[in-house]
């Protein structure tokens, strides 16, 4: 049987892009690591992790028929990640309607069986991979974001590493 590795997603937009380009590159730099590559930054909502590929298309029917109340995303704060070494930015506070969001994915993927993550939701962007150790930094400068989509995303390994590509759009 052919699988996916799958996850929900906020994917940013290429005018969201260049705004956390604005805020990302400058604090990255200053990161020891590996900068993660633009077209893969984005916000998971739900992992869903290796699931059947012929099902893919029932996970899509439920996403198309998700409302998304729209909302702002603010980043305010550049966050060391001990356990996978990544700095990731981070939005320190979740929007209701993000909250409801998340909540209702995870219900679909409930649904299916599926065990949710039992953390609570952080939204973040992760910037660098094996990164080293650093101080939390609250930025001068926050991206905001605002959201009223979001996708199914496949994780794809390669001999490269991983990149993410969404299924629908």
């Amino acid at each position: 049987m052919e699988t996916q590795r799958l996850f929900f997603a906020l994917w940013p937009d290429h005018r969201q892009r260049d705004r956390l380009r604005d805020v990302i590159t400058p604090i990255a730099k200053t990161v020891e690591g590996r900068m993660v590559d633009r077209g893969n930054w984005h916000v998971t909502l739900v992992f869903i992790g290796t699931f059947p590929a012929n099902r893919a298309a029932y996970l899509l029917e439920k996403a198309d028929e998700t409302h998304v109340e729209p909302f702002r995303l603010n980043f305010d704060r550049l966050e060391f990640w001990p356990r996978p070494r990544v700095a990731s930015l981070v939005a320190s506070t979740v929007p209701p309607e993000l909250q409801a969001l998340v909540d209702h994915l995870n219900g679909i993927v409930s649904d299916l069986g599926i065990q949710p993550e039992k953390r609570n939701f952080r939204p973040h962007i992760t910037v660098v991979r094996n990164a080293r150790t650093f101080q939390t930094e609250r930025l001068a400068q926050r991206a905001t974001t605002e959201w009223s989509d979001f996708e199914l995303v496949e994780s794809i390994s390669g001999p490269q590493g991983v990149s993410y590509h969404p299924l629908k759009q």
